[in-house]
């Protein structure tokens, strides 16, 4: 008896790791896709005819959709089984992918990103209720790590496969790809993912929670994204941002109200997950704009090429993909503490530097800042989020990972288009014509501030 416990016990380890391995790998594409774009974006528009103020929807859409997504999510994982969850949001992904490579049109283009965001929205918070819930304790944290490889690292080297394949093969080279390694782990799933019922086969969806939520994160991700193309004062900028506020507002003070919430407003009950909860939008806010701001810095002062910019983000998501893991296993072996305040040096160590860059900087120089960054990141996007969801009840783990992306695509949403601004006012200005690296060390600048904020906030906090 005690061995055929032993292999029972095995045997569902594995269906956890396998289902695990899907979703996680699942991710990595939809983020890899995210980011992609940024480095082709000139190809597409040459090839498709459309400039730029359409081009950046390519971008914009998808931060959008996501952020409308997310909180959906919590009542999927109540209404669906795990494997229905899976295989609906790889059927999205596939379509947007397909469309994407036989776009004949922009319309066609962004229905096809559009359906990948939606894809995305629906594995990543699914890929965290996994690694909480359905491995043991000990060991969250390390699976946490392993799950933020896609979280970081893949829209981190996005830009890099993006650009080398466009550059070989042409742009919808890269929707073949993605459409390929979504096929193989859509076998992959069907034989790993076994059938089972789902939480709550009668749980009832809030239409006006999630019209709450869809307007109230619709609003400001669009705020944040038009902030980068007008003035602050504009009110394609400030009534955006009004609305989604209100919504937002209104959305949270609903999910106190209703017996059946879209996101469970306990989660800010417990002191752990609030102090997450910060940490890890200020650290979104801090990292995510990088993977445009490298390349337009390379590309647009130093006069380098898009494989240029690949290879200066490159080393620092390869040295992430070893170093996302490791932070996770230290974490759960000696606390989360040490590690993220070692990463967080390393983070705000590496934007300090970056700061300083000019158009006259090598370009090796450059590298190892990034990979200081990079490190940095590695290092913080497992651990904030096992330990902020750590004390949760494992009914409310979906629900404190849902909302927490849904902010978190925010906060990213508003850091790039900080930066961006910052670029773009900074150059125009008298000190800017003078000295143009002056307008990316704004940009990079801002990165350190909200790198620093967050070191000072977790030395503070994270116990």
């Amino acid at each position: 008896m005690g061995g055929e416990g032993r292999e029972g016990a095995r045997g569902a380890r594995g269906s956890v790791y396998a289902l695990f391995a899907v979703v996680v790998l699942a991710s990595a594409m939809g983020n890899l896709s995210q980011t992609a774009v940024n480095a082709m974006i000139g190809d597409i528009m040459g090839d498709l005819g459309f400039d730029v103020v359409l081009g950046q929807w390519l971008t914009t859409s998808y931060m959008l959709m996501l952020g409308v997504t997310v909180p959906a999510v919590t009542f999927l994982l109540r209404r669906l089984s795990v494997r229905r969850h899976v295989f609906l949001a790889m059927g999205f992904f596939l379509a947007g992918a397909a469309a994407d490579f036989l776009a004949p049109n922009f319309g066609v283009l962004l229905a096809g990103r559009v359906l990948q965001a939606v894809s995305t929205g629906m594995l990543m918070p699914l890929m965290q209720t996994v690694a909480m819930t359905r491995f043991p304790h000990g060991r969250r944290a390390t699976a946490m790590g392993v799950a933020s490889i896609a979280m970081g690292s893949a829209p981190n080297i996005g830009p890099t496969i993006g650009g080398a394949m466009d550059f070989a093969f042409g742009w919808r080279s890269f929707f073949v790809l993605l459409a390929a390694v979504m096929a193989a782990l859509a076998a992959a799933a069907a034989l790993a993912i076994k059938p089972a019922p789902a939480l709550d086969a009668s749980a009832r969806l809030d239409v006006r929670s999630l019209a709450l939520s869809t307007l109230g994160f619709g609003g400001l991700l669009l705020a944040f994204s038009e902030a980068s193309s007008f003035a602050v004062a504009s009110p394609f900028v400030w009534v955006p941002f009004a609305l989604g506020a209100l919504f937002l507002a209104l959305f949270v003070r609903r999910q106190k109200r209703v017996a059946e919430p879209l996101v469970s407003m306990e989660i800010f009950a417990s002191r752990q997950y609030r102090t997450g909860f910060v940490a890890q939008n200020l650290l979104a806010a801090s990292f995510m704009g990088i993977t445009l701001v490298v390349p337009l810095y390379v590309e647009g002062l130093c006069g380098g090429s898009a494989l240029d910019a690949g290879v200066v983000l490159l080393p620092g998501t390869a040295s992430a993909l070893l170093l996302a893991p490791l932070a996770g296993v230290l974490t759960d072996r000696v606390g989360v503490r040490p590690v993220v305040l070692v990463s967080g040096t390393f983070l705000a160590t590496g934007a300090v530097l970056m700061s300083f860059l000019n158009a006259d900087t090598p370009l090796l120089v450059t590298t190892l800042c990034q990979a200081v960054r990079a490190a940095g990141v590695s290092g913080l996007t497992g651990p904030l989020p096992s330990w902020s969801l750590a004390q949760l009840p494992g009914r409310l783990v979906a629900d404190g990972s849902s909302f927490c992306i849904a902010v978190r695509q925010a906060c990213a949403s508003l850091g790039t288009s900080a930066m961006v601004l910052a670029i773009s006012a900074v150059g125009a200005s008298a000190a800017g014509a003078a000295n143009p690296a002056f307008a990316y060390q704004a940009a990079f600048g801002f990165s350190a501030v909200m790198a620093l904020v967050m070191l000072a906030f977790v030395v503070a906090k994270v116990r």
